[in-house]
């Protein structure tokens, strides 16, 4: 048997942090406005990027050594060190480029753990902000070269719009790296003639030139030769040309789109969703078969009884998460059955659910998940109460406490969005022309049919 004591190992460490009298090295930041304490023998060992920094730099008079980095904010820096010291990053009511900007320092002192779980968040929760600020995105993770997952989200979404890239007005102080992993997707929604035409057409050798070392020695020569003589045949193998797809229209930008919780993750979905399924290990963020819907949420809707009601009247299907105040503790609940506001007044009337359950989650210092199913026969009373044997376990130590914020949200299976803006269509491919405001109105009546039938062809889980 193994006992781990992580918790506490992380509070002693966070107090040595604070511990101004024993400290060997001090860390200067914000054009040295603001100075932080440290100690070298756990900047080395939990950072490769302090220990060759720290073999490099002579003690002063007083056996300390010092590091500047102007550029980092104390704010991101704070969060840095109790990182490396405790495993703890608090995330809590920061702005989403604080959280990329954190990325960054973070990868710069190759903390690989923290980075790529901040890539994970920044993909998985702050979509919207991603494809609001592309091009700053884009063109800085390709400059440090270590985040693969944001390169492949978005390559993944140039590829199916390449004129965000091709027709900016920068395209010709892309990165290489950048054009060379466009090029090595054989979805690229492109010809390669029209490739081509952006690559080599303006000042076509001092364009090219910078990558003739990747460019295929024969496809080099006939490059060459083209220009000369494009009469003449070519040498080099040619591929097949890629298969365009028929072009999808992106996500309607018109309107704000909502972050999608301000308490759980989707690999939090993923664990409930495998609950509800009753499965033995999670899905995965990738093939999660559910997705909930948001349906109230306390700070947006306000925390009130009778509104709770009027809002999750009818509602089937429903998980609420609650966000406990002053600790990490996320806990909640699943109830298969309908809500119904009559049972709000003095009725008091209940409903048998075998497949009801209630929760703790995985969260900052919570290191595991808790999962309680109801214990109830069919026929007796089930509810969530503080006394007696209703669930399997108890979720939290806690009889009383307050809460930051709660959603409810509802369980529906979770169809392939439909990206039904045809007039939006019409004015990216530029294909009809001259048809008028009829055509336009036309195209808009389809577009609001189709969306009613998809809305209309939504099922919420069968859990009977």
């Amino acid at each position: 048997m193994t006992l781990k004591f992580f918790d506490k190992l992380s509070q002693n460490f966070i107090e040595l942090l604070n511990d101004k009298d024993d400290h060997n090295v001090i860390i200067k930041v914000e054009n040295s406005k603001k100075s932080f304490t440290a100690h070298s023998s756990v900047l080395k060992y939990r950072s490769s990027y302090f220990r060759m920094e720290l073999e490099n730099i002579q003690p002063n008079g007083n056996n300390v050594k010092i590091i500047t980095k102007s550029s980092i904010s104390a704010q991101i820096f704070d969060i840095i060190l109790k990182y490396i010291y405790g495993g703890i990053v608090n995330l809590e009511n920061v702005e989403t480029k604080f959280i990329f900007d954190l990325m960054l320092v973070a990868n710069e002192f190759e903390l690989e753990e923290l980075t790529g779980k901040l890539e994970t968040i920044l993909i998985d929760t702050k979509a919207s902000w991603l494809k609001t600020h592309f091009s700053l995105v884009y063109r800085t993770i390709f400059d440090r070269q270590n985040f693969k997952k944001l390169e492949n989200y978005c390559n993944d979404i140039i590829v199916k719009y390449p004129n965000l890239v091709f027709d900016s007005s920068d395209f010709t102080s892309l990165q290489e790296s950048a054009l060379v992993s466009l090029l090595k997707r054989d979805d690229l929604q492109m010809k390669e003639v029209e490739i081509w035409d952006y690559v080599i057409n303006t000042e076509i050798f001092d364009k090219i030139r910078p990558y003739k070392k990747i460019i295929d020695k024969q496809l080099w020569e006939d490059i060459n030769q083209y220009f000369l003589a494009s009469d003449r045949p070519v040498k080099s193998i040619i591929l097949p040309a890629r298969s365009l797809l028929v072009t999808e229209l992106p996500p309607r930008t018109n309107e704000p789109k909502e972050h999608f919780s301000t308490i759980i993750s989707e690999d939090h979905v993923a664990e409930i969703s495998a609950w509800i399924d009753r499965k033995v290990t999670n899905y995965l963020t990738t093939n999660n078969p559910y997705k909930f819907e948001l349906i109230l949420r306390g700070t947006r809707d306000e925390f009130n009884p009778q509104k709770f009601w009027d809002i999750c009247h009818g509602h089937a299907s429903t998980v609420v998460v609650v966000k406990v105040n002053g600790t990490d503790e996320i806990i909640g609940g699943y109830n298969p059955l309908a809500w119904d506001n009559s049972n709000s007044d003095s009725n008091n009337r209940w409903a048998a659910a075998n497949d009801s359950f209630i929760f703790s989650l995985k969260n900052g210092n919570i290191q595991n998940s808790i999962l309680s199913r109801s214990n109830f026969t069919l026929g007796s009373n089930c509810f969530c109460h503080d006394q007696g044997s209703h669930y399997e376990r108890s979720i939290s130590s806690s009889t009383r406490f307050s809460i930051v914020d709660y959603e409810m949200r509802e369980g529906k299976t979770r169809e392939k969005e439909l990206r039904i803006d045809k007039e939006e269509e019409y004015l990216l491919n530029k294909k009809v022309k001259g048809k008028g405001k009829e055509m336009e109105n036309e195209m808009k009546n389809e577009a609001r049919e189709e969306e009613l039938r998809e809305v209309d062809g939504l099922q919420k889980w069968n859990l009977n």
